[in-house]
């Protein structure tokens, strides 16, 4: 049985305010669950119903609570409800400022959409980055939509909300800062290195003039054919996907 408090608790979890004073946010999914236990994220509730149970295992010791299917649709955040929904704690990490200066991390200027923060942590997860550094006007990564679209690699990597200008013009000199422009240089012609920060801007702006400034390697995705008239540009997280993967095969 599924108490009214429990229902208010996950409810309030859709705002960014609640999810702060609690500490908590919801994944959902058996994929998406199970990814978080594994990485050693704490679960505080397990919600689930009994024909999930049957057919899945919750990996690790929690308090399951069973529930109807009716239940389960009044609790969860998705249209189709997937069979179970975790109260998870949320992580604290300690910044680490030099960790650009050893391996390539990603950094993002305004990436206010949840779904393209979330998928844009799930490619950096495929691409073996750990560390992603966000603006504060970002999307919130315990959103419910960008947990989602994590598809449980927001267990694997750090993600911190920082000044990000502040964070660039730290590490510059030190370190190559990378970032993609429309009137930058094509990046299949340029040198990259295993190490630095790719810079992403915002959905309709790009990078703002604030950590513009401090990028010293501008790039450019190019269209093809060179000269065709094509979109106006590409998807932010489709961008990252490409640049990350050229990234990583000049260096393997």
């Amino acid at each position: 049985m599924l108490s009214k408090a429990t229902l208010k608790l996950i409810s309030s979890l859709d705002q960014k305010k609640f999810r702060k004073e609690s500490g908590l946010f919801v994944a959902e999914g058996g994929k998406c669950v199970n990814d978080l236990i594994e990485c050693g994220m704490k679960a505080e509730r397990v919600l689930a119903t009994e024909e999930w149970l049957a057919g899945h295992a919750v990996k690790g010791e929690m308090d399951v609570t069973v529930v109807s299917d009716d239940e389960l649709k009044r609790a969860s955040f998705l249209r189709t409800p997937q069979g179970v929904l975790a109260l998870f704690r949320q992580p604290k990490y300690d910044i680490d400022n030099e960790a650009p200066k050893k391996r390539l991390c990603l950094a993002l200027d305004d990436v206010q959409d949840p779904g393209n923060l979330g998928t844009i942590v799930r490619i950096a997860d495929w691409f073996g980055i750990e560390e992603i550094y966000c603006s504060h006007g970002c999307a919130d990564i315990y959103n419910p939509k960008t947990v989602q679209a994590t598809m449980g690699a927001i267990g694997r990597i750090r993600i911190f909300y920082t000044d990000l200008p502040m964070l660039l013009e730290s590490v510059k000199g030190e370190t190559p800062i990378y970032g993609t422009f429309l009137d930058g240089e094509n990046m299949y012609g340029k040198q990259l290195e295993n190490r630095g920060i790719i810079v992403m801007g915002n959905e309709g702006k790009g990078i703002g003039n604030e950590c513009a400034q401090h990028i010293s390697e501008r790039l450019f995705i190019p269209n093809y054919p060179e000269g065709r008239s094509t979109s106006e540009s590409l998807n932010v997280s489709t961008a990252t996907a490409i640049i990350c993967s050229e990234f990583r095969r000049r260096t393997m």
